[in-house]
């Protein structure tokens, strides 16, 4: 290194590397603005998603934009960070490199992972294409479509049991995105397209909720959990628990021996992180989460974090940290904070990161939800209204709020949705009749 490389070497700021714009990681950049560091912000896609109300485009509630924001548009009076548009396909940990497709190499001082997770099929991924998941607006179109085409098949149904099965949408996974996507399509079904074809009753719609464990949202009290059950199966759900799938077809779900005739399948029971902790060569636990120490960086290198859904966060107890959105946000603000100290000289020895549980809330349906924070139990019209506050309140844009609060107040009053589109793809065009 020559004598000018070298003093400019000393002169430079801290280059932080940010992976990901999701909660977590766009928390961070957020926290570091003002940093005397240059920030680089890595992202596949170029917006912020919302993803606790993609269920919402997926049943056309909402359209994509109003719960999505660009990054740029996010960061761009944070002088210091730059935003990469790129996918990130390793990391150097002796070279501190990160590359990408794109841009190369993006060296760094400091680096944050926060990219995320994607659907786990467990093991069996070729299920993929015929029950997808529900992680990215592209996921929330797709189920879109096919749940508005189910419909549309239906009204042209040659036969009754063809069209009984159009009719049968079949979601796995009785977690909050399960039980929030299963209200929402019994109640599209049964309210907003009624009177609307002319071949079948909509109402005649079956959707049943499979759940592989004893009960619905296990991660609320037993008596939150048993309200939630009784709302969906007053909302004309079938709720289908300790049953685990052991088939997927274009066709049919099977249940073991018993196999369901039915042309909707939609992924929500299983979460798999993204390949950061391979990129690491860290250890993950069984999901595929970087297993990180009490400051949330990785063993032996104190300057590199993984949070969010990357992350194998414990609290002192020894309790899994949740993969929820008020947990990313705590742990971007954490890791923030620490490496201001560090860039302003400070000591974070003594630092551990300790999680506030802000509680879990689900939407059954209209006027009915669920709410648990810590001793706190809500039920019904108020626990919907609780909900509602709270997602208004964390969407970034102010534009968007109240975007969705007027959607919300029409959809309330009405029960019409006006995102029912079929955009993508196109259908395919028939003979050309002359």
């Amino acid at each position: 290194m020559t004598q000018t490389s070298a003093a400019d070497e000393v002169a430079r700021r801290p280059r932080i590397v940010i992976i990901g714009g999701g909660f977590g990681g766009l928390t961070a950049a957020q926290g570091l603005a003002r940093a005397e560091a240059d920030i680089t912000l890595i992202d596949r896609r170029n917006h912020h998603l919302f993803q606790p109300l993609l269920y919402q485009v997926a049943t056309a509630v909402l359209s994509p934009a109003q719960i999505a924001q660009p990054i740029r548009t996010i960061v761009r009076n944070n002088a210091n960070t730059r935003v990469v548009l790129d996918d990130v396909t390793g990391i150097d940990l002796e070279a501190r490199i990160a590359r990408t497709t794109q841009e190369g190499e993006v060296p760094f001082d400091y680096l944050i992972v926060a990219a995320g997770a994607s659907h786990d099929y467990f093991g069996r991924d070729d299920w993929s294409a015929f029950a997808p998941g529900l992680k990215s607006l592209e996921d929330a179109t797709n189920i879109r479509r096919r749940i508005l085409e189910a419909f549309e098949r239906a009204e042209t149904a040659a036969t009754q049991e063809e069209r009984a099965a159009y009719l049968t949408f079949c979601i796995v996974g009785g977690g909050p995105t399960g039980v929030e996507m299963a209200g929402a399509i019994a109640e599209l079904a049964r309210r907003t397209l009624r009177g609307e074809f002319r071949r079948f009753d909509p109402a005649d719609t079956k959707v049943i909720l499979i759940e592989g464990g004893p009960r619905v949202l296990s991660s609320m009290p037993d008596s939150l959990s048993g309200k939630a059950h009784r709302g969906l199966e007053k909302l004309g759900v079938t709720v289908r628990t300790g049953k685990m799938v052991t088939n997927c077809q274009p066709d049919r779900i099977e249940l073991g021996e018993e196999a369901i005739a039915c042309r909707t399948i939609i992924w929500a029971a299983g979460v798999r992180a993204s390949p950061a902790g391979n990129w690491l060569g860290a250890e993950q636990d069984r999901a595929g989460r970087v297993i990180v120490g009490q400051d949330l960086s990785i063993p032996g290198h104190p300057d590199i974090f993984v949070i969010g859904d990357t992350a194998a966060v414990f609290t002192q107890k020894g309790i899994p940290v949740p993969g929820v959105a008020p947990a990313a946000k705590q742990q971007g603000t954490f890791v923030a904070e620490l490496i201001a100290t560090r860039l302003s000289g400070g000591d974070t020895a003594s630092r551990r990161f300790v999680y506030k549980d802000q509680g879990n809330l689900a939407t059954i349906g209209r006027s009915q939800a669920v709410v648990h924070m810590g001793r706190l139990k809500l039920s019904g019209t108020l626990a919907w209204w609780f909900w509602g506050v709270v997602h208004i309140f964390f969407l970034i844009d102010f534009r968007n709020r109240i975007s969705v609060l007027l959607d919300w107040l029409l959809t309330y009053l009405t029960y019409g949705r006006g995102s029912r589109l079929i955009t993508d793809p196109p259908r395919p065009k028939g003979p050309d009749i002359t």
